[in-house]
Formats: C-alpha cells, structure tokens, sequence
C-alpha cells in the first residue's frame, strides 16, 4: 500500500521502460520483483526503472533527455537489457499524488525487445523478474491466496496494452497518439484508496461519488479495478 505522509515531499523525476516481447499467446511484458529487504515497495512487482541521476542530464534543464538516459540505463542495470533512444516511445507521464511519502514525475517509455537479449538481474535490489501477458496479470490479482501485487500505474498500462496480438500494433498504437498524462488525486476508501485521473467527473473537486464520466483506478485490499468510461 502507498505510505502516507502529513507533509509535503519534493518531486524527483524518474523514468520506467515498458518492455514487451512477442509471446506464443501475444505480447508479454517484462516485470522485475523489488528485493523484500528494500525498505521502499520492497518485494513489489514492478516495470524496470528508477530515479533520474544528475550524470543523465546532458542538456542541462532537459528532463525528457535525462529520463530517456535514465530509462537506458536502468534498464541495463536491473535487467542486463542494453536499448536504444530510437526503441523508445514514449507512453505515459505519472505524478504521485500529494500525500504520498514518496512522490515522482515519471516518464513511461514502451520499448519492444526484437534480439532475445537474456535478462539477468542482480540479485541485489532486483530479485527475480518474469515476461506476463496482461492478461495473466490480472488473473494472478485476482487470486486472492497469490501474493502476487501490482501498484496502479503498472497496472494500468497494462491495462492499455491488453488486447493488442502483437508488439508491433501495441507499438503503433502509442506512437500514434499522445502520451497520456496521469496525476492521481487520493480518495481514502475503506480498505483502500480511489485514484482519480484527469476526465474523471470526481477530479476536480477529489469527489469519488460525483456523477458523469469515470477514469479512476480502486485500489481495495490490493485488488485493482481501472474504470475508464466512456473509453478514449
């Protein structure tokens, strides 16, 4: 679950690579599972990536450069995968919501691995990884003696990708659109929180009962449920 906390935290700017590959039954995203002894979202199944350093920066002031140098090299890091800046596109764009102990800017980058590189981690802050459909993702959330979690915004680009029976259409789907931007607002529920995102009718005014369209993730006891209507 998201720590809490009363005060405000600054905003680092991070980047995540979505990695897909080709699978027998469609694409298969790579996940890699934070070490438990990690004292932030330890044992969390997450995409490969982490917190812009200051050597990313290339061009001074230049975020988007330094979070693709970011992305490049956490990715090599947790995951032994070398890309390329051509390989990535850029997907989605996700502010932690104010109140959270931790709080980002991350770029989400989808890339898709054509050379069957090996993965290999560390051992160290990654533990293992697996490649799921999302679809399989969402099966083992579902099961509730699977100690299996995800934290929304991995589960919602999943979510996005579903459906696609290859990389390639995933890809172009993307690259044909714009990023979509996600600044969460928190609705403390009981059991849970209500992410609200922008389009939602409750977003404005942090109000998970107002009536009208809905664009919204449930976070209720570790299930999750993105609600998306009408869909873009």
């Amino acid at each position: 679950m998201i720590e809490m906390s009363e005060q405000a935290v600054p905003v680092h700017p991070a980047a995540t690579v979505v990695l897909l590959r080709d699978g027998a039954q469609g694409p298969e995203a790579l996940l890699v599972q934070r070490s438990a002894a990690l004292k932030h979202m330890g044992g969390e199944w997450v995409f490969p990536g982490g917190r812009v350093d200051p050597a990313d920066y290339s061009v001074a002031d230049d975020d988007y450069q330094a979070a693709v140098n970011a992305a490049i090299r956490e990715t090599e890091e947790e995951a032994g995968v070398i890309i390329t800046p051509d390989q990535l596109s850029y997907f989605s764009h996700w502010t932690t919501p104010e109140g959270a102990k931790r709080r980002y800017s991350t770029w989400f980058f989808l890339a898709v691995l054509e050379d069957h590189q090996e993965i290999q981690v560390d051992g160290g802050e990654i533990a293992a990884h697996r490649w799921l459909r999302p679809e399989q993702a969402f099966a083992e959330i579902r099961d509730t003696d699977n100690v299996f979690r995800l934290m929304p915004p991995t589960f919602v680009s999943l979510a996005d990708l579903a459906g696609h029976d290859c990389c390639a259409t995933a890809q172009a789907a993307v690259r044909g659109r714009e990023p979509f931007l996600y600044a969460p607002r928190m609705v403390m529920l009981e059991g849970g929180i209500c992410f609200l995102y922008a389009g939602d009718a409750g977003y404005e005014d942090g109000c998970e009962n107002a009536s009208g369209p809905r664009h919204r993730t449930y976070m209720i006891n570790y299930q999750l449920e993105y609600i998306r209507e009408p869909a873009p």
